[in-house]
Parts: structure tokens; sequence; C-alpha cells
């Protein structure tokens, strides 16, 4: 599971999930032409990606949760 938060004021994102398929998306990255990466949320089933949240002008940081809570 992805958690995204904001490092300016703390707001988070949990747990977005595909309208497609109901699976948890995941963070990865994408290069555009110029060489320059771009956060994205994409479906591990392959129906697709967003760009990642922003939050305060800036583009939220990712934690990754296992989901390994013991």
């Amino acid at each position: 599971m992805s958690n995204y938060v904001c490092e300016h004021c703390g707001m988070g994102v949990t747990d977005m999930k595909c309208a497609k398929c109901g699976k948890g998306l995941v963070h990865d990255h994408i290069t555009k032409d110029d060489g320059t990466q771009v956060a994205v949320s994409k479906c591990p089933d392959g129906c697709g990606k967003i760009k990642s949240p922003m939050c305060c002008g800036h583009d939220m940081s990712c934690e990754i949760d296992s989901g390994n809570n013991s």
C-alpha cells in the first residue's frame, strides 16, 4: 500500500484504489522526453496511472507500507 504525506503540512493520503479493478495503486515514476522524472500512482494490473498526489503546491512524498504490522 502506498502512503503519501505532505512534507509541508503533514496531510496524508492512504490506500488509493483503481476504479476499474479495485486494486490498490502503487507508487512509480515515469521519465519524460526531457529526462525528468514524474511521480505517478499506477494500477498493478495495468489499468492505468495518475499523477501522484500534490499538497501545498508540491508532490507528496511516498512511503510504502508492506501491510505487515506485526
